[in-house]
């Protein structure tokens, strides 16, 4: 295990933090189901999510900052099917890890991360490090669609590609509905 991610430092990439209302740092033990299916795991999220839903995911880039090798981006992913937003994300990649061709398909910003990675075979390792309880601040609710804050949860994770960590992430999936 790496030390992983810094929650703070990546928030303060794309100010202000409205977004979160409050969180808290949990064992992954303590993300009940079916979160814990959508985030315990070494697996991409894009996969992840899109076989929970049964619908593929775009990418929707909402901020971005890219300074030498660091491309840093916050975003969505939604549902092709309805365009519902399913998951919340916070990422740095450090470009100088990636080849010129995954490069140029991330600063494209037309295709989810994962589904970049997997299509150009890069060996990759997904690290999570923290897993998070949240409670949604208004420009959360909104993007998930909530009238009022519904906790759910997220995970800090590192992506390693080729041995190197080059990729730094925040992801956090839309509240599920109640169980029938």
């Amino acid at each position: 295990m790496t030390d992983g991610p810094d929650l703070d430092t990546l928030l303060l990439l794309f100010p202000p933090t409205s977004y979160l209302r409050d969180y808290k740092i949990i064992p992954a033990d303590q993300v009940p189901k079916p979160y814990r299916d959508l985030l315990v795991h070494e697996h991409h999220m894009t996969v992840t999510v899109e076989a929970h839903h049964g619908s593929l995911v775009d990418v929707k880039v909402l901020e971005k900052i890219h300074a030498g090798d660091a491309y840093s981006r916050k975003i969505l992913l939604a549902l092709q099917g309805d365009g519902r937003i399913v998951q919340f994300g916070l990422v740095r990649i450090w470009l100088n890890y990636c080849t010129p061709e995954v490069r140029d398909e991330i600063l494209s910003e037309k295709t989810p991360l994962g589904r970049i990675l997997i299509n150009h075979n890069v060996l990759r390792r997904i690290e999570p490090t923290e897993f998070l309880r949240v409670t949604p601040g208004p420009e959360m609710m909104q993007w998930f669609g909530l009238s009022r804050p519904e906790i759910t949860y997220g995970r800090l994770a590192m992506i390693h590609c080729d041995g190197k960590p080059a990729i730094e992430l925040l992801e956090i999936v839309a509240p599920e509905p109640p169980a029938a």
